[in-house]
């Protein structure tokens, strides 16, 4: 047992802990993003040299070093688009009753370079492991890939939860690309989809005669896919999920208590200013 629940334990807490991380980051000032981006960037060029160097060995070590470095640029994707550097060309929402192929397609230039960059960083990711036995951290991009683009698609044709609170400001204008709605056709295929990848997945991760690194590598992989299953099924039952990354939407409180907190000092020294001393001094005492 202990040769598949440790790497399922560590795929669940690094996904749970880089998400609130990315979260917070994203909550502090817009002053602060260039900072972030500069980190993430240095972790990024990290992480594909981490591909190609664990990628040439098929060892349970280079397993979980090849599936770090795919969440890894997988950050970096999700902190660009979110800070606002990689997103598309449209930088506004639909107009009321926009529908149909034209709505779609607004929806698309929303978030075109946001996609493209995700292409241009899969090239990069196939083309270093292309040939080598260690195929973790490619597996693990496509699959984010697979699902992300699903909830995705999913989010546009209409669910229950938006999960609106974890989009900044500068990103509110995407809620118009959304649409509400118990259910729609494309999630049942979404969710069977996604379930039988990660029956398979375990099925190989618990198949005997495997090597200790195979059974590691399926292992993530299978926690990965089912996360981003229950995932999924965020978006349409009616319970509070979001309260799993309560911490790491803390400095979005701050954030937005600050400039009020600001506001209101500023208002009592200008109003200290006008109020007469003598009235001043008789409220002191």
């Amino acid at each position: 047992m202990s040769a598949w629940m440790t790497p399922a334990l560590f795929a669940l807490c690094l996904w749970w802990f880089a998400t609130g991380a990315i979260l917070y980051l994203d909550g502090l000032p817009p002053r602060t993003f260039r900072h972030s981006m500069l980190g993430a960037t240095v972790l990024l060029v990290a992480a594909l040299f981490s591909l190609d160097h664990s990628a040439a060995q098929q060892s349970t070590a280079m397993a979980y070093c090849s599936f770090t470095s795919a969440l890894i640029v997988w950050g970096w994707l999700e902190m660009s688009f979110l800070m606002g550097f990689i997103t598309g060309s449209r930088k506004h929402g639909c107009a009321e009753g926009c529908s149909g192929p034209a709505h779609f397609w607004h929806a698309t230039e929303a978030i075109l370079h946001h996609e493209l960059s995700i292409l241009v960083c899969a090239i990069v990711i196939v083309s270093i492991t292309w040939g080598d036995p260690n195929q973790t951290g490619t597996w693990t991009f496509m699959l984010l890939w697979g699902m992300r683009l699903s909830a995705k698609l999913n989010l546009h044709l209409g669910v229950r939860n938006f999960s609106e609170e974890f989009l900044p400001p500068h990103l509110t204008y995407l809620k118009s690309f959304f649409r509400r709605r118990r259910m729609n056709l494309l999630f049942p295929l979404s969710v069977t989809a996604g379930s039988i990848v990660t029956t398979v997945l375990v099925q190989h991760a618990t198949a005997s005669g495997n090597s200790e690194a195979e059974t590691v590598a399926c292992t993530l992989l299978a926690t990965m896919s089912a996360l981003a299953v229950i995932e999924h099924w965020f978006m349409v039952l009616p319970l509070p999920f979001n309260a799993l990354w309560k911490w790491g939407l803390k400095s979005r409180d701050r954030r937005v208590a600050g400039p009020e907190s600001a506001h209101a000092c500023t208002t009592a020294v200008h109003a200290r200013h006008l109020v007469p001393a003598e009235i001043i001094k008789a409220q002191d005492a």
